[in-house]
This record gives structure tokens, sequence and C-alpha cells, in this order.
């Protein structure tokens, strides 16, 4: 989950943009989310701990969904028999044994059948959860063998394919700042400077602090940086 940028609430000083200034900023990742159950069932298994990395697309949580392939089960061979009467009746009507009335219901019963089958079907698929992107578990909300209502949230995940610098300027420097402006992350953890350029400015000025976000893209792949790092944004302005 996104951070609060420390330096919110301070004061900046009165420093010419033609001068280098260091800024606090605090490492964001591009996305995160939290993966939630879609259906009420206990869990059967999670295949992923705190901190460990996924593939896009990779089964994440499996829930035990026996009464939901069964109703799965049950719908199907209900379409089976309507559409089978339907067809008969169809023929009969052919024959002249059989009303249109007739017809007519054994029509709109197997569509019913067919709609009860989608239904279940979709229930069905929501009896595992995968990975939406490739990442790292930020934190297991919920546990093997345990009953999950639908919504309740299961993981936490991030992608940290890519990371973000957020930090916060005196809303006087926004008009001299433009994306694509070129940065250096000073990281306190690693203590080291990583090139950067800016993405994009927050859509509104704090008018408590006459401050605005900024999110500078950090150019390049660094394992070691990780989501929620701290460290000094360093520029040089016109």
């Amino acid at each position: 989950m996104r951070g609060v940028v420390l330096a919110v609430a301070l004061t900046f000083p009165a420093v010419s943009l033609a001068q280098e200034t260091a800024i606090p900023a605090q490492l964001v990742a591009t996305r995160t989310t939290t993966l939630s159950a879609e259906v009420p069932a206990k869990i059967d298994k999670i295949t992923v701990k705190d901190g460990e990395r996924f593939q896009g697309g990779q089964l994440l949580v499996a829930f035990d969904c026996t009464l939901q392939r069964a109703q799965l089960d049950e719908a199907r061979a209900i379409l089976i028999a309507a559409d089978k009467s339907k067809a008969a009746h169809k023929r009969l009507l052919e024959l002249n044994s059989a009303g249109a009335l007739e017809v007519e219901k054994a029509v709109a019963d197997a569509a019913v059948a067919q709609a009860k089958l989608n239904s279940a079907q979709a229930v069905v698929s929501k009896c595992t959860v995968t990975a939406p992107y490739p990442g790292r578990v930020i934190e297991r909300k919920a546990q093997a063998h345990q009953y999950v209502q639908a919504g309740q949230p299961l993981l936490d995940i991030l992608d940290d394919s890519s990371l973000e610098a957020e930090f916060i300027v005196p809303s006087g420097w926004a008009p001299n700042l433009k994306a694509g402006t070129t940065v250096e992350i000073v990281v306190d953890e690693t203590r080291k400077a990583y090139p950067a350029k800016i993405a994009r400015f927050g859509a509104r000025v704090d008018s408590v602090s006459h401050s605005v976000k900024i999110v500078a893209e950090i150019n390049g792949h660094f394992p070691e940086l990780m989501a929620g790092m701290t460290g000094k944004v360093r520029m040089t302005g016109p």
C-alpha cells in the first residue's frame, strides 16, 4: 500500500530552484492491491507466504468448492435433459402431435437451464485466485482451512518490477517543473543514488501546506530497492 510521504507537514525553506535541493521522498510500487474471496468457502490452500514472489497467472489461493462443483454437475445434467425435451417437442410439433405452447415451454425451460449452468460455472471459476500480475506478497490475511466470506481480504500484493518515488514540493515550484525532468533519488537504506525522471504531478495543491505531490519514475531495475524505502530527491531547477 502506498505510504504517506514523511515531509507533508514540514515547512519548506526558501530555496531557489537554481540551487541543488534535497527533498524527502518515499519509494512506492507502481501497482498494489488486495485480493479478496469472491465466494463464501473454506480455503483449501494458499500457495505463497509473506514476501514471496509469484508470476502473473500463478495460482495463489484455492478453495474447497465441493458443493459448488456438485451444483455445477447438477446444472449440466438439467440442461442436457432440457435440451432433449426441447428437441423432442419440436419433433412432435412437426408431426402435429404437440402444440406450439408446449414447444415454447420446452424452449424456455432449456434457456433457464442454460442460464443456471452459466451461473454455476461462474461460481466455480471463483474457487481459485490467480495473480493478476507478477509481484510479491505484502501480507497474508487468511490461512488454509479458514472459512471466509465473499469480499473477505486474502492477500495484499504489489508489483515491484518498477518503483516510483513520491515527494512533496512547495506549490510555487510546480510551474517550473515538467514531466520528464531528470532527478536523482538517494536512498537511505542503500546509501546509493538512482536516476529518475518526473512522471506526473498531484491533482491539487494542499491548501494548508501550500505543497503538491510529485511522482518520479526510477529508471532501470535495481533488485536491492524495495517499496517503503525512504531517501532524498536531488534536483537542480532551471
